[in-house]
């Protein structure tokens, strides 16, 4: 106790005493952690062996970017670290809606229906399929604007999925299944990949032949197996989240069935080109690199997220997950009790940031929802969600979500400073 280094910055006796407390009763949750990460760790160092990645694998492609051989062989890593034929990573994608958004304009065609599994998809993906309840006059060129149905099952209210709606809402027109991993701004939690595995068990069973889709984004490498592995014909995700390791500027990835990434890739690029273009830029070494790190980093996330888990309901808040509940992505939610509240703990993570920390976040218009959202990232790359962050829509249920971490100890220090700075909850 005396020698605890966040008495330094200010921690109170009781707070650095309750955090002691926490760090002993999360032991074997962080055990559970550590093992995972030594699984997924292991995993992708034999994907690097197996694709006999070399320093030549790292040099500068420009203009289209054709033979590029350090981009091949990044993708055929991917491919093989989540379980599809093939893979298009490209630092060119510059988020996760973006990745998601050119599969369902890449698969979909006039006349097709999707169907969302997991109720409602998150803000920025609803605009694109064009089912957001945004007034925004710029979100044009959405997929209903094309012909192409959506509809969508809820989950149960325990948050597992609804496998008999599931079936019974899949008919001939249904040409594509949509699972999102992570709970978005909902109050859900998220899905595990047991739960995924059996959607898709379930859809096979009907004989149905639709396209099994899976939003992927905060969940790479939380456990040991990717959508994939559990059946899935295609995901994707952003290289500024868990698997870019804290390292990659931009990117994102679409993996799967071939013919699947070829209609995503050619969505992008064109058709005929496909995935034949994009140069790296000088990226590759990034982009392996952050691959490399992404288990180690996943890992020290959701260290953080546990122990702020248990903190904050030792002080009497309602935290998603609970310490000890199995988690399937980095996102730890708060619920609050009113706007103020969720906006001090924004500025409070800002404030434990090493870039920006002097800056106070305030809510404002962003695009893609339908209400302003405050965000705290003082991160080293712009919207960073590996990196520790949080946010929240400025309405009821006052959630607060925080994700990410490259180092634990940023996140114990936001969550024992939080803890003493707001409000009446005793420990």
């Amino acid at each position: 106790m005396m020698n605890n280094p966040y008495r330094a910055y200010g921690v109170s006796e009781a707070v650095i005493s309750a955090s002691e407390e926490v760090h002993k009763e999360i032991e074997p949750v962080i055990r559970r952690i550590e093992r995972i990460r030594a699984h997924n760790q292991l995993r992708v160092l034999d994907a690097f062996r197996e694709a006999r990645i070399s320093d030549a694998h790292f040099g500068f492609s420009t203009g289209y970017g054709y033979d590029d051989i350090g981009r091949d062989k990044m993708e055929r890593v991917y491919a093989r670290i989540f379980g599809g034929e093939e893979a298009y990573v490209r630092i060119q994608i510059s988020s996760g809606t973006q990745a998601l958004a050119a599969c369902l304009f890449g698969i979909l065609r006039p006349g097709n229906r999707m169907i969302s599994v997991t109720g409602t998809p998150y803000d920025t993906l609803a605009a694109a399929i064009g089912i957001s309840k945004s007034v925004r006059s710029d979100a044009r060129g959405c997929l209903t604007e094309f012909g192409i149905e959506y509809d969508q099952v809820d989950l149960l209210p325990d948050d597992s999925p609804d496998i008999a709606a599931i079936t019974s809402a899949i008919d001939r027109s249904t040409r594509l299944i949509f699972i999102q991993k992570s709970k978005g701004y909902s109050d859900r939690r998220c899905l595990l990949g047991s739960e995924i595995r059996s959607i898709i068990g379930a859809v096979r069973q009907t004989g149905s032949d639709a396209v099994i889709m899976v939003d992927n984004c905060y969940g790479e490498f939380v456990e040991e197996e990717e959508p994939c592995a559990y059946g899935a014909d295609i995901c994707a995700g952003s290289l500024i989240k868990n698997p870019g390791g804290g390292l990659c500027p931009s990117g994102g990835y679409i993996v799967g069935r071939k013919d699947l990434v070829e209609a995503a890739s050619s969505r992008l690029s064109a058709p005929g080109l496909g995935g034949h273009v994009g140069p790296s830029l000088g990226y590759s070494r990034t982009i392996a690199q952050g691959l490399f790190l992404a288990p180690h980093i996943v890992a020290e996330s959701l260290k953080g997220a546990v122990f702020a888990a248990s903190l904050f309901r030792k002080a009497g808040f309602r935290t998603m997950p609970g310490p000890s509940d199995p988690r399937g992505d980095i996102i730890q939610s708060i619920r609050f009790d009113t706007p103020d509240q969720v906006m001090n703990f924004c500025r409070i993570v800002q404030a434990c940031s090493p870039v920006d920390s002097f800056v106070t976040p305030e809510p404002w218009d962003m695009p893609g929802y339908d209400v302003p959202v405050i965000m705290a990232a003082g991160t080293f790359i712009q919207g960073s969600s590996i990196e520790f962050s949080a946010d929240g829509p400025i309405k009821p249920p006052y959630n607060a979500y925080m994700q990410g971490g490259l180092v634990a100890e940023q996140i114990y220090l936001a969550a024992m400073t939080a803890i003493d700075k707001m409000g009446d909850q005793s420990l």
